[in-house]
């Protein structure tokens, strides 16, 4: 047990760790629009041209902040991510995570997995959490810093790929080569994931990390687990929890356990390799 086990919690982020869309806080108030108007735009954009979702809400971005004479910029962006508002116990979680895993033997890692702007993330208040960061994101106009163009989307099956990034340790999004190689000897095995959402857009990524022996948890908002309830009934999930992350409640309780799991299958692992050398 010369290394410490890690364990990669991955991260939705929409109704997951904030209460809403996160372009709800900042960026669709700036273009003076309420959300359901941004969102209706985006929704009528994507049926009059057969533009998937994800690709069909940046496009609208880039449309609407034109219409307004706003310069969507990687620094606009990064400003709508101030006031991006979270579940309680979110901003202390990760700290008292990663503590109480070091008391036990444990690294964890968090990964946030979003199909909502990386951007807008990276000016939020956990930003600093997380080991990557995967969103998706514009490319911007060298001369006026303005976006141009898609560089990265990622909807709700594409997420999975991400899995296999984290857990061989293969970060770049531009390296396939690396990623799709047979490997050996994972840098952190599936049974050490964990993934954290809120529905039926995180059910691919639910399955996969529950598939090969991952803990998925299906986070709700108080008083409405019927959001939920459905994933754990259908084996979806392996369990559902309010989204609080405040010390002592149900999820935080969940994660040490799983944290616990992991330490004592590390130590299994570690015994089981030894042979038989005696007391």
């Amino acid at each position: 047990m010369s290394k410490k086990p890690i364990v990669a919690i991955l991260y939705d982020f929409d109704a997951t760790l904030s209460p809403t869309d996160m372009q709800a806080y900042g960026f669709i108030p700036a273009m003076g629009m309420t959300p359901d108007q941004f969102w209706a735009r985006t929704g009528e954009f994507s049926k009059a041209t057969g533009c998937e979702k994800i690709l069909s809400y940046l496009y609208t971005m880039v449309a609407v902040a034109r219409e307004k004479g706003i310069k969507l910029t990687r620094q606009f962006l990064n400003e709508c991510g101030r006031s991006v508002q979270f579940y309680p116990g979110v901003t202390t979680w990760f700290k008292r995570i990663n503590e109480y895993a070091e008391t036990k033997g444990v690294r964890v890692e968090h990964y946030l997995v979003s199909s909502g702007n990386k951007e807008i993330v990276e000016g939020c208040a956990i930003a600093q959490e997380f080991k990557k960061l995967y969103g998706c994101e514009f490319i911007y106009d060298k001369k006026s810093g303005e976006a141009i163009w898609p560089k990265l989307a990622i909807n709700y099956t594409q997420k999975t790929q991400y899995f296999f990034r984290i857990s061989k340790g293969v970060f770049d999004t531009t390296d396939d080569d690396s990623v799709n190689q047979k490997s050996g000897k994972r840098r952190i095995s599936y049974s050490n994931f964990v993934y954290i959402g809120d529905g039926m857009t995180d059910v691919p990524s639910m399955l996969i990390v529950k598939n090969n022996g991952g803990r998925s948890i299906a986070v709700y908002p108080k008083g409405k687990e019927q959001k939920v309830i459905g994933l754990k009934d259908d084996g979806r999930v392996n369990y559902v929890a309010v989204a609080d992350y405040s010390s002592g409640r149900r999820l935080e309780r969940i994660m040490r356990l799983i944290i616990d799991s992991a330490a004592i299958r590390d130590a299994m692992d570690y015994f089981e390799g030894q042979g038989p050398i005696g007391e």
